[in-house]
């Protein structure tokens, strides 16, 4: 009984601590970081840590989380007020405005961040054990294909649900949105993507360590 309550507390703590940096990251300049003419941001991490750490189903709510956070910034404070309507279905700019699939772009990506983040560390690291191998693979890829699979559906549901209004309203022609996608996946998703391996191995590790000698 006093196991079970010490577990659940750690639990709680845990989430609790990992959503207040959640929140910092999306509300606050410092879930930014600079890499030359771009910005990487950090907003997965969490969601990715929770994942590794706590499981598939924490890394999903902690997505969930960080779509609502997603939400109240593109509703409230827009860092880009002309494709804010692709985020949120509550602001308008002009004729321009968002509707229930801005839900799906601001929500969905995220939550499967924690999805795909939680199955496939947890496929992989019994994996490589049961083949005598290091288990750095694990949090590596878990924590780079997590951070790509938010950043390739949310660029997804933009070019499929609001795509020539994006088009539009980022100055581009319509014909050349898949090509500035592709830009985007190059020059801010895949830094972002290797942040979130580094993040993962360096973080999650040894704190994975330290967490199973606990329950020992």
């Amino acid at each position: 009984m006093a196991g079970s309550l010490r577990n659940k507390a750690q639990f709680i703590a845990q989430f609790g601590l990992l959503l207040a940096i959640e929140a910092i990251f999306c509300f606050t300049v410092l879930g930014s970081i600079p890499i030359g003419p771009i910005v990487a941001t950090l907003a997965m991490l969490p969601v990715i840590v929770a994942a590794i750490l706590m499981g598939t189903l924490p890394g999903a709510i902690m997505g969930f989380f960080a779509g609502l956070f997603s939400l109240i910034v593109w509703t409230f404070m827009p860092p880009n007020p002309i494709i804010a309507f692709a985020f949120t279905p509550f602001y308008s700019l002009g004729k321009v405005s968002g509707n229930l699939w801005s839900l799906v772009i601001c929500f969905i990506p995220r939550i499967l961040v924690g999805v795909i983040t939680g199955l496939l560390y947890h496929w992989l690291r019994p994996l490589l054990r049961a083949a005598h191998k290091s288990d750095w693979l694990a949090y590596t890829v878990s924590g780079f294909l997590g951070s790509m699979t938010n950043t390739l559906l949310v660029l997804f549901g933009i070019y499929l649900f609001f795509g020539e209004t994006y088009a539009t309203a980022v100055g581009s022609a319509y014909q050349l949105l898949f090509g500035l996608i592709g830009l985007t996946v190059l020059t801010n998703g895949l830094p972002e993507a290797v942040i979130s391996a580094i993040t993962a191995y360096g973080v999650c590790k040894p704190l994975k360590g330290l967490l199973e000698k606990n329950k020992r």
